[in-house]
């Protein structure tokens, strides 16, 4: 059984222990600037070479399918290896198999390397998650994680600026990616004896990470949502924005707008978070608010800054998918439950980043540039009817 909150409050206040906290969220971070660059760049230069929305699509939602792959491999290899040691070999795979999308010649190679790429990212992010929630005391956690999910939307923020500054051609976007990731990896080593240990049996019996999922469903479901509309969205947004007629350093920086709404926004809501009854509110309100703003898209799609504006608040809010989702984990559960109950919440966001890309672009090409709108649209849709039934079954039986 998870620990309770109210257990949980007569436990002693740990420290904060922000050399940890400080390596992790710097490394994640820097990776983010690399995806905020990477999958946009991608996506541009597949539209350049005459592949359909449907096939760009496709091959994005491979980075879903090494997701699903991965995140029950994330804890099994931390405990055998340490979390330092896999999280390294994971930054050094990633950035190989990034720079291999330059040199490979045939549109199929790219399907391995996505695989590659995004296995070493899912591990990555699974261990970094961990790291930080438990190096941050529990009533502070909200904080942390909001803290967390701040710098890591700077870097995705920064990612596109960076592209709509460089551009798709020649080797320099792959080059200049390759750096970042690969400095990533100067904070996880000056922290090396600050990791957290995983030796020890897990407290929870059950059959593998899945069991994670059931625990919390609104919360693993928001995430489905987020990994759908985030992977697919910054995918497919440069395609959107060219068959809508933006530049692709227009398309750019409106996903640069996305990106600093989350900046602004991630620190308040998890700081709201810490002070709510029940998170299920919060998450449905960030679903609401993500319909509601997809929605009214394709009515600003000739006006760049309200569009602009729109993605702003949009992209704010729907990212308090993920971090109330993150904090709601780590107020339940310690240790390697912690970590494996991280991993089924990147198992989660990986099914997302499966069907996300490939529902969006099938819609585009099905439906014009609105059905990018009105594909995302679903799967808010989705969420909050799930949030009926699970909230209205709840007051039945109050």
């Amino acid at each position: 059984m998870a620990t309770s909150p109210s257990a949980q409050q007569h436990q002693p206040e740990a420290a904060m222990r922000w050399l940890s906290i400080s390596a992790a969220i710097a490394s994640i971070s820097v990776v983010g600037i690399a995806i905020g660059l990477g999958v946009p760049l991608l996506s541009v230069i597949l539209e350049s070479r005459g592949h359909s929305a449907t096939m760009i699509g496709a091959n994005t939602a491979v980075a879903g399918i090494a997701s699903i792959v991965a995140a029950p491999f994330a804890t099994p290899l931390a405990v055998r290896f340490g979390v330092v040691p896999v999280m390294l070999a994971m930054i050094v795979a990633g950035g190989f198999a990034f720079v291999g999308f330059y040199f490979a010649p045939a549109f199929w190679m790219w399907f391995p390397l996505r695989a590659v790429l995004h296995f070493a990212l899912t591990v990555l992010f699974i261990l970094s998650e961990f790291w930080i929630s438990t190096s941050a005391p529990p009533h502070r956690r909200g904080l942390v994680l909001g803290l967390y999910a701040t710098v890591l939307s700077l870097g995705f923020a920064f990612g596109p600026f960076l592209f709509a500054q460089i551009g798709s051609a020649g080797f320099a976007p792959f080059g200049i990616t390759f750096a970042l990731v690969m400095l990533a990896a100067v904070p996880v080593s000056l922290a090396w004896r600050e990791s957290p240990d995983m030796r020890g049996p897990a407290t929870h019996s059950g059959s593998g990470i899945a069991r994670y999922i059931w625990m919390v469903p609104m919360a693993t479901a928001a995430v489905l949502v987020f990994g759908a509309v985030e992977t697919g969205g910054f995918a497919l947004f440069p395609v959107y924005g060219s068959r809508i007629g933006y530049s692709e350093a227009d398309a750019a920086l409106l996903l640069t707008a996305v990106g600093l709404g989350n900046v602004l926004l991630q620190i308040p809501l998890g700081l709201l978070s810490d002070r709510m009854r029940d998170r299920r509110h919060l998450l449905v309100a960030c679903a609401v608010v993500g319909l509601v703003g997809v929605l009214a898209l394709p009515y600003a799609a000739g006006n760049w800054h309200a569009s602009a504006a729109i993605l702003f608040v949009w992209g704010g809010v729907v990212a308090g998918l993920y971090t109330i989702g993150l904090a709601h984990l780590g107020s339940r559960l310690s240790g390697r439950d912690l970590a494996s109950a991280n991993a089924a919440f990147v198992l989660c966001y990986g099914i997302g980043m499966l069907l996300g890309p490939q529902a969006i672009g099938i819609g585009m090409d099905v439906a014009g540039p609105n059905g990018f709108a009105w594909s995302i649209a679903l799967f808010f849709a989705f969420y909050l009817v799930l949030a009926v039934f699970r909230l209205g079954s709840r007051q039945l039986r109050a």
